[in-house]
């Protein structure tokens, strides 16, 4: 192969394109330079005792009172069961470990929940489902049309049996409740902790779960001292429904025993309610129920007078003064709720 020759005009000819190709970018990076300005320097914080500091000082504490606003929904009846509308702000007073509390939030309205239907799969539900099926579309039908909603299977496992976190849409939720495997064991517990879990993830403020179930836990992980604890730690308000057989209560007698205990244990302590209908006709309106006092409740809010954040639990107990006429009423929320825990200083 023939040696190339470099000659003095092609050096000449590279070094024109050289310069060239420096102009060029130097045009580039100009232009560029003026299109994408530089960000602007943040500017010094304001001087302690300035009103600028005392200003960005409150906004810093309403942010931390936001966060510290405890939430209560209560829901009041009178000796039918019914729910009475009406009352105000007047006819509730809040305390927390026997100290009364002041409400800064008081609402009568129906608002949209994150709602999960945690469904028992186990392989004693196989006869039972279809009408467990039926009640739980009566409950999504009552509810309010905004709601958004999960469908947890479970037996030995849970199952999160939609396409997406959470709908409204009705058929979805058939076609979810409709994915029958009836075998196994009953993990109700770690199913409830993860369905608690799953419920963090929704974009409502009031947040429910429903269970349905004919059994004691058999197969979970977790103890119900832990479920219990998670449940409350959640804010949300569980109702429960145990659906026992005649066969149950005849020769499971301890079983149906221990079931109930936890189930109502479980619902009293967040605010909800515990049913154990007698025949399993009786679900679909104990299903119906559920929806009407999750829609007729009154929210209350306040700040703690205690703000230590030392994660500790914190009894609460809501009176209510009773206006005339209304007969004998009875009041329902939950229990308390555990503090805030401050974060570690390394």
């Amino acid at each position: 192969m023939p040696k190339t020759v470099t000659t003095r005009r092609d050096i000449k000819s590279y070094l024109r394109k050289v310069s060239l190709f420096l102009m060029v970018s130097a045009f580039a990076a100009s232009c560029l330079h003026a299109q994408i300005p530089l960000p602007n320097p943040p500017p010094p914080p304001p001087p302690p005792g300035s009103a600028q500091a005392a200003a960005q000082n409150e906004q810093s504490k309403h942010l931390k009172s936001i966060v510290d606003l405890v939430v209560l929904h209560a829901t009041v009846v009178d000796s039918k069961g019914q729910f009475v509308p009406g009352l105000t702000q007047d006819n509730f007073h809040v305390y927390e470990d026997k100290v009364e509390q002041k409400i800064s939030v008081f609402s009568a309205e129906d608002v949209p929940v994150t709602m999960g239907l945690v469904i028992d799969n186990s392989a004693s539900m196989k006869d039972k489902r279809p009408q467990v099926n039926a009640a739980a579309l009566s409950f999504v039908r009552t509810s309010n049309a905004a709601d958004e909603i999960f469908v947890v299977n479970f037996n030995d496992e849970y199952y999160l049996d939609l396409d997406e976190d959470f709908t409204s849409n009705q058929q979805e939720l058939h076609e979810a409740l409709e994915k029958i495997d009836t075998r196994g064991s009953t993990a109700l517990y770690d199913a409830t902790v993860a369905s608690l879990d799953h419920l963090k993830k929704g974009h409502k403020d009031k947040r429910v779960l429903l269970v349905i179930t004919d059994g004691d836990d058999d197969a979970s992980s977790k103890s119900f001292a832990y479920t219990l604890k998670v449940a409350v730690e959640s804010n949300a308000v569980i109702y429960a429904i145990g659906v026992f057989s005649d066969d149950d209560r005849k020769n499971q007698k301890k079983m149906v025993r221990k079931s109930t205990k936890d189930l109502t244990e479980l619902a009293e302590a967040t605010g909800g309610l515990a049913f154990f209908p007698a025949r399993l006709e009786d679900v679909d309106p104990v299903c119906v129920q559920v929806a009407r006092d999750i829609r007729n409740q009154y929210t209350l809010g306040y700040y703690p007078t205690n703000t230590a954040t030392d994660g500790t639990f914190r009894a609460v107990k809501v009176d209510l003064v009773e206006p005339k006429g209304k007969g004998k009423l009875s009041l329902r929320t939950r229990s308390g709720y555990y503090a805030r825990k401050a974060a570690p200083v390394n």
